[in-house]
């Protein structure tokens, strides 16, 4: 691990609190499995508070990642941010990541990815799948739909799977890893990922830069950046120091359950609340299992893999057999 502390410079979503899980341990059936949006720009607060003790000693203790971590100026107030005035809306996030995290972690893991990449998640949506910015990013990862289709995405008028955190997962590292490729560094692939990899790109050159390498040039380059990347890489490292091990920020937080499911193939047109009724259960807990499906039912043209609660698979496929008879 790599780890400095310098000193430098340095939105509140009204996003609702979040439902505990209600199916206990996630599990992986041989097949991609769920699980069921932004952190803007704050303007300054000076009444936050001071950190409880030094946030590099801090780090240095607990963190134990790949990601590069720095805490300068800028990451301290997004720590001390996350610790004052948005302490409330962070221990949501960190509530709503036991839904995700262990799945986001499995496919970093996975392609040997820095895990803290997740925390992209957090600050992007907050870990809501129904997360939808002004300009009509979606989803966990916020993807806009010209770079959610480039990435192998399905979005039409059923089905938008921006929305699919498992889906959206794969599309976001797929789109990280190229990112980091492209520029040789997470900072500035982080950077790209918010901005636009021309963004970064235009900034490097006016820096006489013809490319990435290194860390160091995302601190560099930040004021050349767009005013809401100046602040993202800031706000991931500060949010990757502080989940990594909350209690030791005095967070009691209760991490949701993930949910477990099996997955049916059911046949075009077929509503959720027709299969809740079949499971005896609410129809609000299918779309919660399914938010892809934006029109709470399978399109009219296609079948598709349907995500109900684990164990009751065999009750949809009888039921369909039964219906196909």
């Amino acid at each position: 691990m790599r780890f400095t502390h310098r000193r430098g410079s340095p939105e509140r979503s009204p996003f609702p609190r979040p439902v505990a899980g209600v199916f206990g341990a996630l599990v992986f059936l041989g097949i991609p499995v769920l699980l069921v949006g932004n952190l803007g720009w704050f303007a300054p607060a000076p009444d936050e508070p001071e950190s409880p003790f030094p946030v590099g000693d801090a780090a240095a203790a607990l963190m134990d990642t790949r990601l590069p971590m720095e805490v300068n100026a800028r990451v301290e107030h997004w720590v001390r941010r996350f610790l004052g005035s948005d302490r409330v809306t962070f221990e949501e996030y960190l509530v709503r990541e036991g839904l995700y995290g262990g799945m986001i972690r499995d496919r970093l893991h996975q392609r040997g990815m820095p895990e803290e990449l997740l925390y992209l998640a957090m600050i992007e949506s907050g870990f809501l799948p129904s997360a939808t910015s002004p300009v009509a990013a979606t989803g966990v990862w916020q993807f806009m739909g010209t770079t959610a289709r480039a990435y192998g995405l399905v979005i039409d008028a059923w089905v938008d799977e921006r929305r699919d955190p498992i889906r959206a997962t794969e599309a976001a590292l797929d789109y990280l890893e190229e990112l980091h490729a492209r520029f040789g560094s997470w900072y500035l692939a982080a950077a790209a990922y918010n901005a636009g990899p021309w963004a970064v790109e235009r900034a490097l050159i006016r820096h006489g830069r013809a490319e990435g390498g290194e860390e160091a040039l995302y601190w560099e380059i930040i004021q050349d950046l767009p005013r809401e990347t100046r602040h993202y890489v800031p706000k991931l490292l500060a949010a990757a120091l502080l989940a990594q091990q909350p209690e030791h920020f005095g967070f009691d937080v209760e991490p949701a359950l993930p949910y477990l499911f099996d997955q049916v193939l059911v046949p075009a047109g077929t509503s959720l609340r027709a299969l809740a009724g079949v499971l005896e259960i609410q129809p609000s807990l299918l779309r919660e299992l399914n938010p892809h499906l934006i029109r709470g039912a399978t399109p009219p043209d296609r079948s598709v893999l349907v995500r109900v609660p684990q164990g009751e698979s065999q009750k949809i496929v009888r039921a369909l057999s039964t219906r196909g008879g």
